[in-house]
């Protein structure tokens, strides 16, 4: 497999876009949330087929995040000398050994076990996807395939807990795994078949993260992220309790809500790419603004069903459009560390996902869902400010 790339910007870039590498990677993508997602809808038929608590088996999505967040600062360096489409496939390996590992597991070790190379898998991709794009499109069309990499995670927040529910009744939690397994495999045939070599750069060591945040408007910028993120899984972890406390309605509007925030979500990452060719900066800004104001204009509405599922579901859509965006100012702001960078945007993320979560949970033991909405709003009106005041990213031309 022969490359046509030219050197910019420290960064190597392609000359013509390889799309089916891209759509290989929203497979790999779709595949690694699939499996991220899964023991959410299936914890209570796993604990008692294990013979363990509820308890217990939740540290399998617990062994995950951890091991992901080390991947993404990690794996840049410790796969500085090898060729980028071999990593990539041994993510994909991983993918569909963990849900296997996981099917067949007779306790908990080796189900943690299972988790744990899914964390490798799911951390490492994160972390080089942006600068992987990079050398599969020219950097004018990354914004479009990122956001084509990134559909994978609306779909499968879509679909894999309600799919895997479902199945899991039918077939059993073991089958629905296997599937997975199934599903890690197609994405791993398509991506030997169109992903390029891609030959390490070699110079990343961990001191490199180190040295990025130094850089002008980087330290600023993964401030600006957790502050996004914090706020949107302040929103996301307590929204049930709001619509049901707040918002008055019952569990299958709950769920008719739900629903549309993730069709709304795959319809954003989707749009991401056009919005993002036009202005980042804009996208960058507009997006967390949007979702504050949705945050406090939630609280302010109160018991106003139709008006709240509307809102959520623009929410949703806002939202979609946020980690392409800030995976396309990593590329654009530090080409050449783009896996180094992505590496502290997961981290980042990660530390944010635990912190909206963990903080989100003190608010709303002292204030309920109201006070958790509030603060979620006041959080992205602050990264809002972060944008306006110290995000600069650099303009691309356009592609021809």
């Amino acid at each position: 497999m022969s490359e046509s790339l030219q050197r910019t910007d420290g960064a190597w870039a392609r000359e013509e876009p390889a799309w089916g590498a891209v759509v290989s990677m929203a497979l790999g993508v779709f595949g690694l949330v699939t499996a991220e997602f899964l023991p959410a809808s299936l914890l209570t038929p796993m604990a008692g087929d294990l013979g363990i608590t509820e308890g217990m088996a939740g540290q399998a999505v617990t062994a995950t995040a951890v091991v992901a967040f080390l991947t993404s600062l990690m794996i840049s360096a410790a796969t500085r000398h090898i060729d980028r489409r071999r990593v990539l496939l041994g993510f994909s390996v991983l993918l569909v050994g963990s849900n296997l590992v996981v099917a067949l597991a007779p306790g908990l070790p080796l189900l943690l076990l299972g988790r744990v190379l899914l964390g490798i898998a799911l951390g490492g991709f994160w972390a080089m996807s942006a600068a992987i794009a990079m050398r599969l499109v020219p950097e004018a069309l990354v914004p479009r395939a990122l956001s084509m990499i990134f559909s994978g995670v609306s779909a499968a927040t879509i679909l894999a807990a309600p799919v895997g529910s479902y199945l899991g009744d039918i077939v059993g939690w073991r089958s629905v795994f296997l599937l997975a397994a199934g599903l890690g495999s197609v994405a791993l045939v398509a991506q030997v078949a169109t992903l390029p070599r891609m030959a390490p750069n070699g110079l990343t060591r961990l001191r490199t993260l180190a040295d990025l945040l130094k850089r002008p408007g980087v330290g600023l910028g993964m401030l600006a992220v957790m502050l996004v993120f914090t706020g949107h899984f302040a929103f996301f972890t307590y929204i049930r309790p709001f619509l049901e406390t707040v918002t008055g309605v019952g569990i299958g509007a709950v769920s008719a809500i739900l629903l549309g925030f993730g069709l709304a979500n795959f319809l954003g990452t989707l749009l991401a790419g056009p919005m993002i060719e036009r202005s980042l900066r804009l996208t960058l800004l507009s997006m967390p603004l949007l979702m504050g104001l949705l945050g406090l204009a939630l609280v302010g509405l109160g018991n106003a069903p139709m008006a709240d599922a509307a809102m959520v579901a623009l929410w949703g859509l806002a939202f979609g459009a946020v980690p392409v965006a800030w995976s396309t100012w990593l590329t654009r702001t530090v080409p050449d560390q783009a896996e180094s960078g992505g590496g502290l945007i997961v981290a980042a993320i990660q530390l944010a996902i635990s912190t909206g979560a963990a903080a989100g949970g003190a608010v709303f033991d002292l204030s309920g869902a109201t006070g958790v909405f509030v603060s979620a709003g006041l959080i992205l009106l602050l990264a809002a400010v972060i944008i306006v005041l110290g995000i600069r990213p650099r303009a691309v031309a356009a592609a021809a």
